[in-house]
C-alpha cells in the first residue's frame, strides 16, 4: 500500500507540494476549483494529514482553547458542541476551560496559555468580568473570538443573538397574556447580555404604559441559596409580580420550587418565561416557555471565525461579527386562561 503524501499528491496533479498544503488547509490563497480538484484526490486515495508535522511546519500547536463559565448550562454544551464539530473537521484539538464565573480565574487562564499552548481561544466572559486587561493582553499575542458574552471595548469577532429584541418578545408576550406587573430577575449588571435584554424589557414596559414601579430588575447572583431567598422574598408579598421574565436559564428550577412552596400556581397566579435551551422545559410542570438560543450555530459561527482567522492573518476578525436570532417556544408557563 502506498504512503500517501502532500509530495505525491502534487507529483498526480502537477502542482507544487505548497499549493497542495494550502489547498489542503482551505486556504484563501487557492482557487475553489484547485480545493476541490485536490480534495477529490486526497479522498481518492486516502490521503491522511500528518498533523504533528504540520503543526512543527506551521510553528501551530493546531489547538484552540474555549473558556466558559460552565458546562450546567445547557447553552453552553450546545454551544461546545458547535465548537468541536468545527475545530475537529478542520483538524484542531479544543482545550475546554470552565471559569466558573470567576474573573480571577479567568485572568489566570489566560495568562497561563498567552506561552503559545493554543493558537488562538474562543470565550464567554463570566460575571465578574468588569476588566479586559487581562484580554486585551492574550489578544495582542493570540486571535480572540466572543461568543454570547462579549466584551464591547475588544475589536475582535463577536457572535451573538438578538438579545435586546428578545428581552423586547419576552415581555410584550407576557403583557399579551395579561400580566401587569412584571420582573425581570438578571444575573449582573455588567454582562452585555444582561443589559440588552434588560433594556428590551424596559423598552416593552414603556411602550405598553406599564407602571414603571410594578415592573422591577431583580439582581441574583451565581449562588443559587441566595437567588432562592431573593425570589421567595419578591414572591412572598401581597403585591407580587404576576409575570417573571428569568434571563438565565439556572434561575428556573429556583422560580418553580418557591410557587411549589408558596402555593402559587403556573400559570394561573404567575406566567414565567425563560432564557433557556434545557432539554427538560417541555416536561417541567407546567411546560417552560422559553426564549431559546441558538447555541448549537453560534458556537459554530465562533469557531469557524477563529479558524479562518488562523489561516488568514490580514483576516480583519471584527468584520466576522454575526447576530444569529433566537426563538420564542411558547408552553404552559405562560397559558392563558
Amino acid at each position: 500500500m502506498r504512503n500517501v503524501t502532500i509530495k505525491l499528491l502534487a507529483q498526480e496533479l502537477g502542482l507544487s507540494t505548497a499549493t497542495i498544503s494550502k489547498a489542503l488547509c482551505d486556504s484563501h490563497e487557492i482557487s475553489e476549483p484547485t480545493k476541490r480538484k485536490v480534495l477529490e484526490l486526497a479522498h481518492e486515495l486516502n490521503y491522511v494529514p500528518n498533523a504533528y508535522a504540520s503543526s512543527l511546519r506551521g510553528q501551530k500547536s493546531k489547538t484552540i482553547a474555549v473558556l466558559i463559565p460552565e458546562v450546567a448550562d445547557s447553552f453552553f454544551s450546545l454551544a461546545l458542541n458547535g465548537i468541536e464539530e468545527v475545530a475537529m473537521e478542520k483538524g484542531y484539538h479544543t482545550l475546554i476551560y470552565m471559569t466558573h464565573e470567576k474573573l480571577e480565574r479567568e485572568q489566570a487562564i489566560l495568562k497561563a496559555l498567552s506561552g503559545g499552548r493554543v493558537d488562538g481561544a474562543i470565550m464567554s466572559v463570566t460575571i465578574e468580568t468588569n476588566n479586559f486587561q487581562h484580554i486585551c493582553d492574550f489578544n495582542r499575542q493570540r486571535p480572540v473570538v466572543f461568543f454570547d458574552r462579549v466584551c464591547n471595548e475588544i475589536d475582535t469577532a463577536k457572535i451573538t443573538t438578538n438579545d435586546f429584541e428578545c428581552g423586547y418578545l419576552a415581555t410584550q408576550h407576557l403583557i399579551e397574556a395579561g400580566c401587569r406587573k412584571i420582573a425581570l430577575l438578571a444575573v449582573s449588571n455588567s454582562l452585555s447580555i444582561i443589559s440588552e435584554r434588560s433594556l428590551g424589557f424596559e423598552k416593552a414596559v414603556a411602550d405598553f404604559n406599564l407602571n414603571e414601579d410594578d415592573c422591577p430588575i431583580v439582581y441574583c447572583n451565581d449562588d443559587s441559596i441566595h437567588n432562592y431567598e431573593v425570589i421567595r422574598q419578591l414572591m412572598d408579598q401581597d403585591d407580587r409580580p404576576d409575570g417573571i421574565v428569568a434571563t438565565v436559564e439556572k434561575l428556573t428550577l429556583d422560580i418553580y420550587l418557591v410557587c411549589k412552596q408558596l402555593n402559587i400556581n403556573i400559570p394561573q397566579n404567575l406566567k414565567v418565561i425563560c432564557f433557556s435551551n434545557q432539554a427538560s422545559a417541555i416536561i417541567l410542570n407546567p411546560s417552560l416557555t422559553t426564549i431559546t438560543q441558538p447555541a448549537f450555530e453560534m458556537g459554530k459561527a465562533a469557531a469557524k471565525s477563529l479558524l479562518r482567522a488562523l489561516k488568514n492573518n490580514e483576516l480583519k476578525l471584527a468584520d466576522e461579527s454575526a447576530v444569529i436570532p433566537s426563538t420564542l417556544t411558547v408552553r404552559d408557563s405562560t397559558l392563558v386562561f
